[in-house]
């Protein structure tokens, strides 16, 4: 772990230059899709940042990725469903970061799920503010995707292929057929059409057939006491 000089007039370009390389070092995580190594880039970044903005003297205190590094830390956040832990990050944010595009971007992204506006969210997918937001987007995406389908097959009985294309924001019906052979199997196509069955017996817990069992257990044990 790299460490920060310390001492009263600590040379400010040698912490800008660690905390460059700690910034790389995200970029370089997300690209490999390597969540442990984001954290821990993310978590020794900190105390830099914390390092710069105590620097007020000086008139260049940031750096040329932070808001950037910032953004991506907020998706991540996001995407793990730590929102506790996402709006203590906003608390900690300048009125310059939270306007800068890579940051604002997760905002709204924020506050479109908080209001259920799935569409304006599965749109959002091509107003990225960076390409290594694709990584994340696409986890939020999918975990969107899912709730649509699962307010979808309790609404509807019956539904056109190119309707569900377009509710679900796929680029083709192609798209839609993997997405259903993968996580929807009890979804029928046919004609066209899409038609919503009931989860299979036993995929939840409130499917198990209790009164059944019960109902076994009873006749057991009847013939317990027979034997007996």
């Amino acid at each position: 772990m790299l460490e920060i000089p310390t001492g009263q007039g600590a040379p400010i370009e040698s912490i800008r230059l660690a905390a460059n390389a700690l910034e790389l070092g995200v970029l370089l995580s997300v690209a490999d899709a390597d969540l442990d190594a984001f954290a821990r880039n993310i978590s020794q970044l900190k105390p830099y940042y914390a390092a710069l903005s105590a620097a007020a003297s000086n008139n260049n205190t940031t750096t040329e990725r932070k808001c950037h590094v910032l953004g991506l830390n907020l998706m991540n956040l996001l995407v793990d469903n730590r929102l506790s832990e996402f709006h203590a990050e906003l608390e900690l944010l300048t009125e310059d970061d939270a306007k800068s595009s890579y940051v604002s971007f997760p905002i709204t992204l924020e506050r479109q799920l908080m209001v259920g506006s799935y569409d304006e969210v599965l749109a959002a997918q091509s107003a990225v503010p960076d390409p290594s937001y694709n990584f994340f987007m696409e986890q939020l995406l999918e975990t969107v995707r899912d709730s649509i389908a699962d307010c979808v097959e309790v609404s509807y009985k019956l539904m056109k292929l190119d309707d569900a294309v377009k509710m679900m924001k796929f680029d083709s019906v192609s798209e839609l057929q993997e997405y259903i052979q993968e996580k929807r199997e009890d979804w029928i196509v046919e004609d066209g059409r899409l038609m919503f069955q009931p989860p299979p017996i036993g995929s939840k817990a409130v499917d198990i057939p209790s009164q059944k069992l019960m109902g076994q257990a009873l006749s057991y044990a009847t013939e317990l006491e027979r034997i007996v």
